[in-house]
């Protein structure tokens, strides 16, 4: 086990590598003044322009600015955004907060949407499993920003059940309607990904010789069958964790969250790249090591899948 995790630890620093080299690429090579964010419409004076780019590297080629940020990313140091404040700092400030979101909707995805993804399995073509099935259709087939507005306008004006928007200490009622926006088009994936898998083992050979041996169907369903059925599940929540922190950001907007959904639109606005690629950099980080734990969480669900 150790020696495996070493092993993925390794490969995850050529793709921290070329993921953070794509994005720098990326954002600095966009047409435009990096300044204007700073100095406005007037723009910035040709000495401070010619600051700036001297401190950021703007004038040098692509490879020799990524090196000098690539050095400093070794050191913990994301780099200072065009105001000057380093980028770590902001970091430090929004990402508790789509951190505290993404696992709020994880949990609600999670359990709600393999509870409702087990019951369908269980009374497959039954009216519970037809209601499951077209509510989790109307979910797949709603844009996000549909579901917020509405859940806003209802459970937040309508009927005043959640705050309209979440405060700037973002409290875990603050940040249950958005959680519930953000986890609601997950949760229909999972159900039906559940569903599948566990209708399909529900008849496979295992099933009906733990049965046959004197096993309860409680037991011969959850200790067996449902807990195969997870492993594609688990796969599909270690990825979606990632999509939710860098995919927050119309929930974001539409609450007023300030997480790092919004620290990305309003640097990609402002052209601020370091802010950008910094706060990409922290989700890809983020990414990989959810990545691992779920590829450990395979042997936990079947103790067939050794990692050596």
């Amino acid at each position: 086990m150790g020696a495996y995790v070493v092993r993925r630890i390794l490969q995850m620093i050529p793709v921290v590598i070329g993921a953070t080299f794509i994005i720098y690429a990326m954002v600095f090579s966009l047409p435009g003044d990096p300044t204007a964010a700073l100095c406005g419409d007037r723009g910035c004076p040709p000495a401070l322009q010619q600051e700036i780019a001297e401190k950021y590297h703007l004038d040098d080629n692509v490879f020799v600015a990524y090196g000098q940020y690539a050095v400093g990313l070794l050191q913990g140091d994301f780099g200072d955004n065009v105001r000057g404040n380093p980028v770590t700092g902001d970091l430090a400030d929004r990402y508790p907060v789509t951190a505290k979101l993404a696992i709020m909707a994880l949990a609600f995805e999670a359990l709600i949407g393999v509870l409702a993804g087990a019951l369908a399995a269980l009374r497959k073509n039954g009216f519970l499993d037809n209601v499951i099935l077209v509510s989790t259709l109307l979910l797949i087939s709603t844009p996000i920003f549909v579901i917020g507005g509405l859940s806003q306008y209802f459970l937040g004006v309508r009927f005043a059940i959640f705050p309209v928007t979440v405060s700037r200490e973002a409290g875990f009622y603050d940040l249950l309607l958005p959680a519930l926006v953000l986890g609601s088009v997950s949760v229909a994936y999972v159900a039906r990904l559940t569903r599948t898998n566990l209708a399909e083992n529900l008849r496979a050979d295992y099933v009906r010789t733990a049965k046959a041996k004197g096993l309860t169907p409680r037991r011969a369903i959850g200790l067996h069958a449902l807990r195969n059925s997870l492993i594609p599940v688990v796969t599909f929540i270690g990825y979606d964790f990632g999509a939710l922190l860098g995919g927050a950001i119309i929930t974001e907007r539409i609450f007023n969250i300030r997480g790092i959904g919004g620290y990305i639109f309003q640097g990609i606005n402002q052209r601020d790249g370091f802010a950008v690629v910094g706060a990409v950099t922290a989700l890809v980080i983020v990414y990989l090591i959810v990545n691992l734990i779920v590829d450990l969480l395979y042997g936990v669900l079947d103790p067939r899948i050794a990692h050596d």
